[in-house]
């Protein structure tokens, strides 16, 4: 069979995958079942996988599910345990004291609560929390959902601490392999995985800086009286220093701390500065920007539910104790993760599968206590104390949480394992490379050099498809290393460049700008979002692959496997 056939037939379900979510419009649960049983048929008759190796990398999928599941749950556990606990209400109330100009308002909540909360939760939570803190200030509804979609982009790439990275590379990557390769040359995994973390943050650092002044803009052009860009500029010296606060550190703790701490400490680190500053007036433009009254706004702008700050004296609960599960879920993964004797207990209650029904290399596990979902569960039992929570509102929030597990997971218990039998196809009777390196080959020599301009688009394109950056690691993040690996560059770039574009393509994603939609009853009107962050996604991948292709060819960023 020839190279370019067979690259066809490794890339199909991909293909398939957008076929159904895009061109057919089907919800992922329905779509997802037949695209792994297709990617199984083509494992079983056309790579010639033992049926053996296909149900065991079925096996290991489920367990990496179940990992990310508990990460999951953890995350919107946290969410809304503080919702039922009335810190939800107090900390959306001290946000409407800062600053009366609307542009200000949608930097602070938007942007660095945004981000925070991308850092803490992930799985497109900012959107669905801001858009209905920023309409029970005063926002249209269609603004809000669409400065909650912006903030999908930076910090996603590090959301629910790290997921996207500790779970979609670590899975969607053939690690062991890779190790090994990287052992005969004097390295590690954890040092590979550390260099594309920081390559990761850099990227998203020079892209993402003006975020800020993107959100302001657009929401002067579409949502003000004169439908102005210049009203959104008059803000840039503060958006560009709310962009700056956020980054700085941001990129500091991605280099120095790992995947887990970069969008929290800095949306939280980036909130404090920006917020002080605001209260100041420091680079805050004298003149207050505002919609028109409420009565001349377009119909389409107004969502079916009506959002009013909560009533706190039935509960008052200071800024203090609201903020204090986040600032715990911060201390403690810093401590467990910085401390190695801390680490090393944590990770003593463990569950590991090797060699999954006898198979080479197919292994799994998880370490409860260790993964984020572990101490954000910590941390609800915590603030059920903290808060003086009732045993029946904690109820409420793990009912809750359990339903938007159970629609999740669904759709995972199908996704990963289908990812998984891509990565191990490459053991096999016809002696073929895997699925993603057969696809790899074929990319590299039909592109070439330029490829690193492209690989953005690319992680972009799984966002869309499965609503996830995490998800669209794991499809594709096997796939650039591959490419460049053929090209002999560097597959730590590439493969960070991956994650960039996918948490650009989180901007687009229909199941988050459902998600968002749903918060303030603006459902039905997803495609006059989707017409506006197009463009701000389009600028994200191109300016990413800009920075991929200099880095590479001029700045000769290099790793362990550049040509091995």
């Amino acid at each position: 069979m020839s190279t370019g056939l067979l690259a066809f037939f490794a890339f199909s379900p991909i293909l398939l995958a957008a076929i159904l979510l895009i061109g057919l419009r089907w919800p992922a649960r329905r779509a997802m079942p037949i695209v792994y049983l297709v990617t199984a048929g083509i494992a079983l008759f056309i790579w010639d996988m033992s049926f053996n190796r296909v149900i065991a990398s079925t096996l290991q999928g489920l367990v990496i599910t179940i990992g990310l599941l508990w990460i999951i749950f953890g995350a919107i556990l946290l969410l809304n345990t503080l919702k039922h606990s009335g810190g939800i209400a107090a900390i959306r109330a001290g946000f409407t004291t800062i600053s009366p100009d609307r542009r200000i308002q949608a930097i602070i909540i938007a942007w660095l609560f945004g981000c925070f909360i991308e850092g803490a939760s992930g799985f497109g939570t900012p959107a669905a929390i801001a858009a209905p803190l920023l309409v029970a200030i005063g926002f249209p509804a269609m603004a809000a959902v669409l400065m909650g979609m912006l903030v999908q982009s930076t910090p996603v790439s590090f959301g629910a601490v790290g997921t996207p990275i500790i779970v979609g590379l670590n899975s969607g990557l053939d690690t062991a392999t890779i190790g090994e390769q990287l052992a005969a040359q004097g390295s590690t995994w954890d040092l590979f995985l550390q260099q594309i973390t920081s390559s990761v943050a850099i990227t998203h650092a020079i892209v993402g800086v003006i975020m800020p002044v993107v959100m302001a803009m657009m929401l002067t052009r579409f949502f003000g009286k004169e439908k102005s860009w210049k009203a959104g500029l008059e803000v840039l010296p503060f958006a560009l220093f709310a962009g700056v606060a956020f980054v700085v550190p941001y990129v500091a703790t991605g280099i120095f701390l790992g995947p887990e701490f970069p969008s929290l400490l800095g949306g939280l680190i980036g909130l404090g500065i920006v917020t002080t500053a605001a209260r100041f007036n420091f680079l805050v433009p004298k003149t207050h920007w505002d919609f028109a009254d409420r009565k001349d706004w377009p119909s389409e702008w107004l969502g079916t539910i009506e959002m009013k700050l909560e009533d706190l004296a039935a509960r008052p609960m200071s800024a203090f104790r609201a903020w204090l599960p986040y600032v715990l879920v911060g201390a403690l993964l810093v401590i467990s993760r910085v401390f190695p004797q801390v680490g090393a207990a944590l990770k003593s209650v463990s569950v590991s599968f090797a060699n999954i029904l006898g198979e080479a290399g197919i292994s799994a596990g998880i370490e409860p206590l260790y993964l984020p979902g572990g101490i954000l569960v910590i941390v609800v039992l915590l603030t059920f104390f903290l808060h003086g929570m009732k045993p029946r509102e904690l109820g409420a929030a793990i009912k809750e949480s359990s339903s938007v597990l159970i629609s999740a997971g669904f759709v995972l218990l199908f996704t990963v394992p289908m990812v998984r039998i891509l990565i191990n196809s490459g053991v096999n009777a016809g002696e073929l490379a895997s699925m993603p390196i057969t696809m790899a080959r074929f990319v590299a020599d039909s592109v070439g050099d330029v490829y690193p301009l492209l690989a953005p688009t690319v992680g972009a394109l799984g966002a869309f498809l499965a609503g996830s950056n995490t998800v669209s690691n794991m499809m594709f993040a096997q796939f650039q290393f591959g490419v460049a690996t053929n090209l002999g560059i560097s597959s730590a770039m590439v493969v960070a460049i991956q994650a960039v574009g996918a948490a650009a393509g989180n901007m687009v994603a229909i199941h988050n700008v459902v998600a968002a939609s749903a918060t303030v009853g603006l459902l039905g009107r997803e495609g006059s979002i989707l017409r506006k962050t197009i463009w701000p996604t389009m600028y994200y991948v191109l300016a990413t692959g800009l920075v991929g292709m200099i880095a590479i060819y001029v700045l000769g960023v290099t790793d362990p496997l550049v040509g091995q």
